[in-house]
């Protein structure tokens, strides 16, 4: 056990993990290229058949690390006799909570062991479509990507979910209703929300954002779908806490699902009837939440009847899955970088390290959070499977922010250089009447974010302005120290470039 430890903290192993993982799903992503645009076309039915296998293949990496890597395991609370009758014999459309770094993991190894992992689907950010590896996956496999742009995204919804439906074996769809994962900040900026429009106030989950999921229940009745409400927690007195790290570094957590089937039939028509559905919905996971919170138990005190309790045996085709990529990505590899360094060549010696360093320093990035980390704090992926459409989520204004936008877009920092300085004194001025400078009139980071972001209510625009600042600084920090003038002005043009890049859409 001590060498299988000592394997499961080597930050190598971790390096060919990472690439074993980035390098199959390249290669899977380039078999999903030919066949949608080769295949497609002439037959869906054939195209989706082959298309499940190779998503399977692809997500069951990260379900062989949660089972087989960690040995992590998940408790299942489920009616049996519906479990034995329904579950992964329909389409489903999933409900569930997002409180943790890893529940939609142990989502994942639920739907493997059910047999649907291949054909589970998600609600999705349009640009995670052009991240390659599981964006790729995601666009090939027909996920339902969208804009933020209501007029744009209503049709979406409806066209997807028609194709979608049509599928010849079960898919499961994963709705996101809170829009982003739980955390104490955005808690008390979804209460202080909930509070303002009259709505119910939850201790375990944010309010959620109803217009997704009127708008995608349509296009579902009368077909062979029901809704599941799933709720996962964790015991707060484990000593391992469910992290991507954790998992990483091969230590068993225990998941607590809960899932009950609901047919759609049971979600009244109209909007106001489907949003007021919702969130009573919500309300009972909350009490559920709150049971499993301070009892360890979903049932105790939440009113909900107590259900059947049981294990589903780990499947071995993810750790097979997984061996054989491993194989045939690392051997030839491992080859390659072998015949480089016996070959004696300086050049051929150079690009050998090159590739270490730079799988290397990609596999860091990866644990630091960066984007391609799976359930990162990054914004990209806090914004994966968020439901935009919620009446009045969107319109609060910081003056602040809109102030230094405004002043940053009047100057044209193209121009001579002394119109460069005197736009540079003009910003200094403006940072220095906020009064977030230091003694030497640096800007200050933790100033500027208190102050942009002080009358921001929406907990998912008040990060992504709060990590901007971040970046900017550590960008700007990253360089020679400049002097204050130039340091404020390139500081606001880089707030603005991020706002144009990410941010159209925020009615900032």
């Amino acid at each position: 056990m001590g060498v299988l430890s000592s394997l499961k903290r080597s930050s190598i192993v971790h390096l060919m993990l990472a690439i074993t993982f980035f390098t199959s799903g390249l290669i899977i992503n380039f078999f999903q290229c030919i066949l949608y645009f080769g295949l497609r076309p002439f037959s869906k039915y054939f195209y989706r058949k082959i298309n499940y296998y190779l998503c399977y293949s692809f997500y069951s990496e990260l379900v062989c690390m949660a089972e087989w890597w960690s040995g992590s395991d998940v408790i299942f609370y489920i009616d049996k006799k519906e479990f034995d009758k329904y579950y992964g014999h329909e389409h489903a459309y999933l409900l569930m909570n997002h409180s943790y770094e890893v529940d939609w993991l142990l989502g994942w190894v639920a739907c493997d062991r059910l047999g649907v992992l291949g054909n589970c689907k998600a609600y999705a950010k349009k640009s995670i479509q052009y991240i390659p590896t599981l964006g790729w996956a995601w666009k090939f496999a027909e996920s339902i990507f969208l804009e933020r742009n209501w007029n744009k995204d209503k049709d979406v919804i409806g066209s997807q979910i028609k194709e979608l439906i049509e599928y010849p074996d079960p898919i499961w769809l994963l709705l996101y209703a809170e829009g982003t994962r739980v955390t104490p900040k955005k808690l008390e900026a979804s209460q202080k929300f909930a509070k303002e429009k009259n709505l119910p106030i939850l201790k375990y989950h944010l309010t959620p954002r109803t217009k997704g999921f009127i708008s995608s229940i349509p296009y579902m009745k009368g077909k062979t779908m029901a809704i599941y409400n799933i709720q996962i927690a964790f015991k707060e007195s484990d000593s391992v806490k469910p992290t991507m790290t954790n998992l990483l570094l091969g230590k068993k957590i225990e998941g607590h699902m809960y899932m009950k089937r609901i047919p759609l039939e049971e979600v009244p028509e109209g909007d106001e009837a489907a949003a007021e559905w919702l969130h009573k919905l919500y309300q009972e996971k909350d009490k559920m939440a709150e049971s499993f919170h301070k009892t360890g138990d979903f049932f105790a005190t939440s009113g909900v009847p107590k259900t059947d309790t049981f294990k589903l045996k780990r499947r071995h085709y993810s750790l097979i899955n997984t061996l054989l990529w491993g194989v045939m990505v690392l051997v030839p590899m491992l080859y390659y970088l072998i015949q480089l360094f016996s070959s004696g060549s300086t050049v051929y010696c150079t690009i050998g390290v090159g590739i270490i360093l730079l799988n290397n320093k990609a596999h860091q990035s990866t644990r630091n959070g960066n984007p391609l980390s799976f359930g990162s704090n990054n914004v990209n992926e806090r914004l994966k499977n968020v439901d935009y459409y919620d009446t009045n989520n969107w319109g609060m204004t910081n003056s602040n922010w809109e102030n230094m936008r405004n002043t940053g877009s009047n100057h044209n920092y193209q121009e001579n250089h002394n119109q460069k300085q005197n736009d540079s004194c003009i910003i200094q001025c403006f940072f220095n009447e906020l009064n977030i400078i230091d003694q030497r009139g640096f800007p200050i980071r933790e100033s500027m974010i208190r102050v942009m972001t002080e009358r921001i209510q929406d907990p998912e625009l008040r990060d992504f302005i709060e990590e901007s600042i971040i970046k900017c600084f550590q960008f700007l920090n990253s360089v020679n120290r400049m002097e204050k003038c130039e340091y404020s002005q390139n500081l606001l043009t880089c707030l603005i470039g991020k706002g144009k890049e990410q941010c159209e859409d925020w009615n900032i």
